[in-house]
């Protein structure tokens, strides 16, 4: 009989080690590691010379299946899925503790009225869930099965008895298989009971959303493995002291990448945005320095943030950077060419860079919007209040080409601007703008002299 070996696993990053560690040398966390002793290998009886009855299928005999998905009525949501849930795939969800997960798959439930949604929760107990069922929407909660357990051998019994369309486990890293020695939220259990309901959403067809848990980091909890499985990753974002929040798409077999949707938290629940540009430009106020809007592309959908900059002189011997919403790595490429190309001191100021609303914008083309905020801040010369600036500054401070200018354009026409700076070789293939004046630029210093009042 073949020995089992006690193996250790890091909890954040699932590195395997043969004794315990104190400190995991992948992801240099401490105290991280488990002891998990495997189940005994079952051999298999069947000779070794047996030829399999598993044939491979040659591609194009393969029949083209048409899957319809399943509205959620829920636009925003259904938006990041790419147009609805397809049956038989397995969705993940995380963000922060109390971000709204567990709001929006409630709400997701309400919604669905004419199917069986089968509520799994090994957080709350069943009178927990009812009250927020409550609070959402007072009736129309018949269709809605609740079953407060963590074994997931009973779920299954339950699952086969109640045939439901749609299951929701709230959440994975409380599930375990009883099989398994190790605790539940461990390495093993988390990847098995994530297996066990993959092969249950494709062989039953049935739509399975799985909500996990996130680290300190706001990467989802458990080894990387099962956002591999998973057919679908959706992270929901926002700041704790701002009522908006985004439903962001970070993999997608069924639609596109990196499409958002946007909900504002009320007492009731979560609402949809459907006019993000004009929600976060409403608190914006003119002729005040440091401020420019820019417009992004977030998935298929153009959206005008405020990027707002304060410059002032550091008290410090070394001057801060410190960034909200943009990547701080990228503010310190925009300074360097600040300095270079167009002169601006800014060696010994304290700079600041936020993007109103609590929205996180990681595409290069705001890099424009960020350094004429930041000049703009600095010699207190506000940016023309009728004015959208676009593009990517490269290290020789030429204005780079983006993608979806036309997009761009016309959600600035939309919302009433009169002018919008593009890079050179974006404004030439332009047609249809009368509404908004498009001006191309080839040198940030040039873009500066422009949009500076």
């Amino acid at each position: 009989m073949a020995k089992i070996v006690t193996k250790y696993v890091c909890q954040s990053c699932g590195y395997v080690s043969p004794r315990w560690v104190g400190k995991c040398p992948n992801c240099s966390e401490w105290n991280t590691f488990v002891e998990e002793a495997p189940s005994p290998l079952k051999v298999s009886r069947k000779p070794a010379g047996a030829a399999s009855r598993i044939e491979p299928v040659p591609l194009d005999e393969i029949e083209r299946e048409e899957t319809p998905r399943v509205s959620t009525t829920i636009g925003e949501f259904d938006r990041v899925l790419g147009g609805g849930i397809v049956p038989g795939s397995l969705v993940l969800l995380g963000g922060d503790p109390g971000i709204g997960k567990s709001t929006l798959m409630m709400q997701l439930a309400l919604k669905l009225s004419q199917s069986v949604v089968l509520y799994v929760t090994g957080e709350e107990s069943s009178r927990q869930i009812k009250l927020r069922a409550e609070r959402l929407e007072p009736a129309g909660t018949q269709h809605i099965l609740v079953l407060a357990e963590t074994n997931l051998d009973l779920i299954l019994d339950v699952i086969e008895r109640a045939t439901p369309d749609l299951i929701i486990v709230d959440s994975i890293q409380t599930m375990y298989r009883p099989g398994l020695e190790s605790a539940p939220g461990s390495v093993s259990q988390v990847r098995e009971s994530t297996a066990l309901l993959l092969r249950l959403a494709k062989t039953r067809g049935i739509p399975i959303v799985i909500i996990g848990h996130v680290t300190k980091e706001g990467m989802i909890a458990g080894p990387r493995v099962i956002e591999h499985m998973v057919d679908t990753v959706l992270q929901f974002e926002g700041e704790a002291h701002y009522s908006y929040r985004v439903l962001r798409a970070l993999k997608n077999r069924f639609g596109s990448t990196n499409e958002i949707g946007i909900f504002e938290m009320h007492d009731s629940g979560l609402r949809e945005v459907r006019n993000p540009s004009e929600v976060f430009l409403s608190e914006r106020r003119s002729g005040t320095s440091g401020s420019t809007v820019v417009a992004s592309i977030e998935g298929s959908r153009p959206i005008l943030v405020e990027v707002q900059a304060l410059v002032t002189s550091t008290s410090y011997g070394m001057p801060q950077r410190t960034t909200t919403g943009v990547d701080t790595r990228r503010l310190s490429l925009l300074l360097a060419v600040l300095e270079k190309r167009v002169g601006l001191g800014l060696g010994t100021q304290d700079v600041f860079v936020n993007i109103a609303g609590g929205v996180r914008i990681d595409e290069p083309a705001v890099d424009l919007g960020i350094a004429t905020s930041i000049t703009s801040s600095l010699r207190d010369a506000p940016v023309d209040a009728g004015a959208v600036a676009v593009g990517e500054i490269g290290l020789g401070g030429e204005i780079r080409t983006i993608g979806h200018i036309e997009k761009r354009v016309q959600e600035a026409a939309k919302l009433g601007f009169k002018r919008i700076v593009v890079p050179q070789n974006n404004a030439k293939g332009l047609k249809g703008t009368n509404d908004i004046e498009v001006i191309g630029v080839d040198r940030v210093e040039r873009a500066m002299e422009i949009l500076l009042v």
